[in-house]
């Protein structure tokens, strides 16, 4: 199996009612571990990569290389989407050109001109050599210095204007965050996001910091246009703590405990279970078949 675009499963996803999981990677044993997931449950699976990462992993040809190296060595039949997160138009252009089969070009920092502009450009380029896109309109808050900001809902008119570039789908700012969410959390803009989903019809949307949002709100969501759900905290949390506690329990003093493949294997096995939690609260187990 070969990687492909984002735009047929999540064409799916929004035809059938259900979304689809989008997963950062951060290391190895995150692809090992989503991978595994989406094999055993059949379910579409979609692998982010932010900027940082790329940098970390050896650039966008590196991670796309692994990614399909490590699908042809486990043997993955279910659709893998290869997918740049939140990138700038350069980053989104140099994973077109390096293997990546779906961009995301995160143009909400611009003016709506100006993100426009490049968007369409960032389109033309993907769609070129079968490449799905994503954009996005009003952006996702998080924590800076240590002050919480809601994250700014998109205009839905904006939004109406973005998805007219033929966009694959979009994400819009419905006052989701990046990271935990604080206990004075507002929640999810529902109504904004009918109006989105009023204004875009059969573009599938995208819910951005998908980690820590309630499950109801989660499925709400989904009912209201949400095709594809991004997480990444909740998995880097669960591989933290695993690590802990095998580090609290003395494993590592064991024979061969010291091993990084010894060490690693909790953390992969606690990102395996939360994503495979994921998919399932999203509805896409068996999606695939």
């Amino acid at each position: 199996m070969k990687l492909v675009s984002a735009k047929e499963m999540l064409t799916k996803a929004k035809e059938g009612h259900y979304a689809v999981g989008h997963f950062n990677l951060n290391n190895m044993e995150s692809i090992r571990a989503f991978l595994l997931a989406a094999q055993e449950t059949r379910s579409p699976i979609i692998l982010g990569v932010s900027g940082g990462t790329a940098k970390y992993m050896g650039g966008y040809r590196t991670i796309a290389d692994t990614v399909q190296g490590f699908m042809d060595f486990l043997q993955i039949t279910v659709p893998v989407a290869l997918h740049v997160d939140h990138g700038t138009y350069e980053e989104a252009l140099d994973a077109i050109e390096n293997g990546f089969s779906s961009v995301m070009f995160d143009g909400s920092k611009y003016s709506i001109s100006e993100n426009i502009e490049k968007t369409k450009e960032v389109v033309s380029r993907a769609h070129a050599k079968g490449i799905s896109v994503e954009a996005e309109v009003g952006a996702i808050g998080g924590e800076e210095d240590g002050v919480i900001a809601m994250g700014e809902c998109a205009d839905p008119a904006e939004c109406e204007r973005i998805a007219s570039l033929g966009i694959d789908f979009l994400a819009a700012g419905i006052g989701n965050i990046h990271g935990k969410y604080p206990a004075n959390w507002k929640g999810l803009n529902f109504d904004v996001l009918a109006r989105i989903q009023e204004k875009t019809g059969a573009l599938p949307l995208v819910l951005h910091g998908g980690s820590g949002i309630p499950a109801d709100m989660v499925r709400k969501a989904i009912t209201l246009g949400v095709s594809k759900v991004n997480v990444n905290t909740e998995c880097q949390i669960a591989f933290t703590e695993a690590t802990k506690q095998y580090f609290a329990e003395g494993k590592d003093q064991l024979s061969k405990g010291f091993t990084p493949r010894a060490m690693l294997a909790p953390g992969l096995e606690a990102t395996k279970r939360v994503c495979i939690e994921k998919m399932e609260l999203f509805g896409s187990l068996g999606k695939a078949d």
